[in-house]
């Protein structure tokens, strides 16, 4: 069997978008679970909000 490793796939989502009434985006990005044991928060591109906001890791 293969070893799973310290690199998992986790789902990005705007967290701004929902005040203003828009649909959230998302993005799939990676991370590397020793490194960064919390949740992540990255500024991403909100298409339908047409600027950059903040995205938070959802479980």
């Amino acid at each position: 069997m293969a070893k799973k490793g310290n690199r998992v796939q986790v789902i990005l989502e705007c967290t701004e978008a929902r005040k203003e009434g828009v649909p959230p985006t998302r993005y799939v990005t990676m991370k590397n679970r020793k490194n960064t044991p919390g949740r992540i928060e990255l500024k991403k591109y909100n298409r339908y909000l047409r600027r950059h906001t903040m995205h938070r890791e959802v479980k």
